[in-house]
C-alpha cells in the first residue's frame, strides 16, 4: 500500500532562534511523501532569511494574524492527505514521522491523534525540565480518553479538517487546540493520544518565565472553561490534580494569614492532613517527576508545584474570571 501524503505544517512568529533546529530535524526525519509547510505571520526579526535556507513551502501572511490562522493557512495551502501539525520551537524526535505512519495504518478515519513532549526538554535548565515533564503527566493521563489533543503533535486527516473548517481564527490568543478538540468530538470524531508520539520542546524558561505562561494558560483556561460550562473537568493540564494543589495551597495561605493576624488557630491542625490528602491525589505527578529527572529534580518540581506555582495559577484564574465577567467571548 502506498504511503499517505503527509503535510508537516508549522506556523512561525518571530521563530528565528528555534525555527532552522526545527526544519532540521524535520528534514532529517521525513520520508518521501512528505512536504513541509511553513506560514510566517509577518515575523520581523529575520525568521524568513532562516527558513529560506531550508526546502520547504512558504507561505507569508499579509499581515500578522495570530496561530489559528497560521495554521489554517498552512493546511488550506497544502498537498497532503495527512496533516500533521507542530510548533516553531518543538523538535521532532527520530521516530516521530514513523509513530504518526504506524498510527495511520492502524486507526481508522474518524481517528484524530495527538502527541505530547518528550520528559526531557531540548534546552537544559530546572524551569524548562520541569514543564516539559509536567505537560507529558498531564496531556498522556487520560490517553484513553483525552480530552484534548494540543496542536505541537497533532495528526489529522486534511479532508476532516477542511470539513470543520480547521481553526477558530475568532478566538482566544491561545487553546485553540482545545477548542479545535471539542469541536472535532461533537462532530463525531474520536480523539486518541499516542504517548510515544513525542516532539521535544526548546522552553528556555527562568522562574519568571515560567510563572508568567502559569498566568496566562490560567487565566485564558478559566474564560474558555466559564464559556465552555466545563470549570471543574479533568482535562489536560487543567486536570483534577492543579486544581486540588491549588486550593490546597490557598486554604493554607488563608490560613495562616488568620493565624498571624488575629491568632485564629483553629482551624491550623487540619494542614497536615490536607497536604497528605493532596499529595496523595498527586502522587503519580511526583512519580513522572521522578522518573524524568530523578530523586532529586522530584523533590526540587514536587516543591516549586506544590508551593510556588499555585500562586501563579490563581492569579490567571481570577484574572481570567474579571475578563469573563466582565466581556465574555463567543466560544464557538
Amino acid at each position: 500500500m502506498a504511503k499517505q501524503s503527509l503535510s508537516i505544517i508549522i506556523p512561525n512568529y518571530n521563530g528565528a532562534r528555534t525555527i532552522g533546529t526545527c526544519l532540521e530535524a524535520v528534514i532529517a526525519s521525513r520520508d518521501d511523501a512528505c512536504e513541509i509547510v511553513v506560514v510566517d505571520d509577518c515575523s520581523h526579526d529575520g525568521s524568513i532569511s532562516v527558513i529560506e535556507k531550508y526546502p520547504c513551502k512558504l507561505i507569508r501572511l499579509p499581515k500578522h494574524s495570530g496561530a489559528s490562522a497560521s495554521r489554517n493557512a498552512g493546511a488550506f495551502g497544502s498537498t497532503g492527505d495527512v496533516l500533521f501539525f507542530i510548533d516553531n520551537d518543538c523538535i521532532v524526535t527520530d521516530d516521530t514521522i514513523l509513530r504518526i505512519r504506524k498510527d495511520l495504518s492502524e486507526l481508522p478515519p474518524d481517528i484524530v491523534v495527538g502527541g505530547t513532549y518528550t520528559t526531557v526538554p531540548y534546552d537544559a535548565g530546572f524551569f524548562s525540565s520541569f514543564q516539559s515533564a509536567f505537560i507529558n503527566y498531564f496531556e498522556t493521563k487520560n490517553r484513553n480518553d483525552p480530552d484534548y489533543l494540543a496542536t505541537h503533535a497533532l495528526v489529522i486527516r486534511a479532508e476532516a479538517f477542511k470539513k470543520l473548517r480547521g481553526f477558530n481564527e475568532d478566538f482566544l490568543p491561545i487553546l485553540e487546540d482545545v477548542e479545535f478538540s471539542h469541536r472535532l468530538a461533537r462532530n463525531g470524531f474520536r480523539l486518541s493520544m499516542d504517548p510515544d508520539l513525542q516532539v521535544r520542546h526548546i522552553f528556555h524558561y527562568s522562574l519568571v518565565r515560567s510563572l508568567r505562561n502559569a498566568v496566562k494558560k490560567t487565566r485564558y483556561w478559566t474564560e474558555y472553561s466559564l464559556a465552555n460550562r466545563d470549570l471543574f473537568a479533568d482535562s489536560g493540564t487543567a486536570s483534577k490534580e492543579i486544581k486540588v494543589n491549588g486550593v490546597t495551597w490557598l486554604v493554607t495561605v488563608t490560613l495562616v494569614l488568620l493565624y498571624l493576624t488575629i491568632g485564629q488557630r483553629s482551624l491550623l491542625p487540619l494542614l497536615p492532613l490536607l497536604w497528605v490528602a493532596n499529595m496523595f491525589v498527586n502522587r503519580h505527578l511526583y512519580r513522572a517527576f521522578l522518573k524524568a529527572g530523578g530523586a532529586w529534580f522530584a523533590v526540587m518540581a514536587g516543591s516549586y508545584y506544590s508551593f510556588i506555582y499555585p500562586a501563579a495559577v490563581w492569579a490567571g484564574f481570577f484574572r481570567g474570571m474579571y475578563q469573563y465577567l466582565r466581556k465574555p467571548f463567543n466560544h464557538g
